[in-house]
């Protein structure tokens, strides 16, 4: 690989690569389509799936396309206005209401946490290390991905030398690339020191316990409880919490995904008086609709509905 094709490379984040990657290979190999297409042939791949596939997919089906034909250099095919129409018809007859990750509320967070509280009791006395570190780890990432409302992959992408800890004021932490920032200038988050439910006690607790240094915060552990290089893979981040939530005695914990806890944290941040631009600059939102995608509204009839 070259140096402009490396820095081409660095500059394109990892969740995007593989999201076109995984789009193309359907198109290729699935679909049996041929690059360069034309304009036809996306808009025959568009009404082939249009019944299977959600229009937010098919959409990023469509980016990763664009964004291969610029790439090398050919004409966009999903700009022609045929392949607008064809989109504007499958929306017209495959109506989809979009789904949204289901909030962690702050109750349901107080369960988590008493449930790891009694398990890492349980396993400082028993001994079981593998059991300990998982239980430490779970601890902090529950409570520092709500605190500071981080997607999940913010939270995998974590590292220890980009973390500053001030045990009675909090902590901040730098991310060189966040979702919102195109420029990749980095982006520092300060996370608070509280009186409960602390994420800076529980990110040091694991810390101290794992003996790490640098690279990233949150590692896989084996059963033995060997801590992994590398960090959490993306996938792995949703049934880790899916499991933690069953086994702390959450309802339906197969409605929560990567975004439950910054969802969470932003009803939470609504229902206790902050402000939309309060919340958008801890946070990190850009754009109001984004941010208004993760509230849910209020019920303005709940004072008056029938007990």
């Amino acid at each position: 690989m070259s140096d402009v094709d490396r820095y081409i490379h660095a500059g394109e984040r990892e969740n995007t690569q593989r999201s076109y990657r995984s789009a193309l290979h359907h198109f290729e190999v699935e679909y049996g389509g041929f690059l360069p297409a034309s304009p036809d042939t996306v808009c025959a791949y568009l009404a082939h799936y249009a019944g299977s596939l959600a229009v937010n997919t098919l959409l990023q089906r469509l980016a990763a396309l664009a964004h291969w034909h610029i790439d090398h250099g050919f004409s966009d095919p999903t700009k022609a206005p045929k392949v607008r129409k064809v989109l504007k018809g499958i929306r017209t007859l495959h109506p989809a209401q979009e789904r949204q990750a289901r909030p962690l509320q702050i109750t349901q967070v107080q369960q988590v946490v008493k449930w790891l509280d009694s398990a890492i009791d349980s396993t400082s006395c028993n001994g079981n290390l593998g059991a300990l570190r998982r239980h430490t780890r779970d601890k902090a990432l529950l409570l520092l991905g709500f605190w500071r409302g981080f997607r999940g992959d913010e939270l995998t992408r974590l590292c220890i030398e980009f973390v500053n800890v001030s045990p009675d004021e909090g902590l901040t932490c730098f991310l060189p690339r966040t979702k919102g920032d195109r420029a990749a200038h980095g982006s520092t988050f300060h996370v608070p020191a509280l009186k409960s439910l602390c994420p800076v006690d529980a990110y040091t607790a694991w810390v101290k316990l794992a003996a790490l240094t640098d690279g990233p915060v949150f590692r896989p552990i084996d059963r033995w409880g060997h801590i992994g290089e590398q960090g959490l893979h993306i996938n792995s981040l949703v049934p880790l919490l899916r499991n933690l939530f069953l086994a702390a005695g959450i309802d339906s914990p197969d409605e929560f995904s990567g975004h439950s806890l910054r969802r969470g944290f932003a009803n939470w941040a609504t229902s206790n008086g902050w402000d939309l631009k309060t919340m958008m600059q801890y946070v990190g939102w850009r754009d109001v609709h984004s941010a208004m995608r993760y509230l849910d509204a209020t019920d303005p009839f709940r004072d008056m509905r029938r007990s």
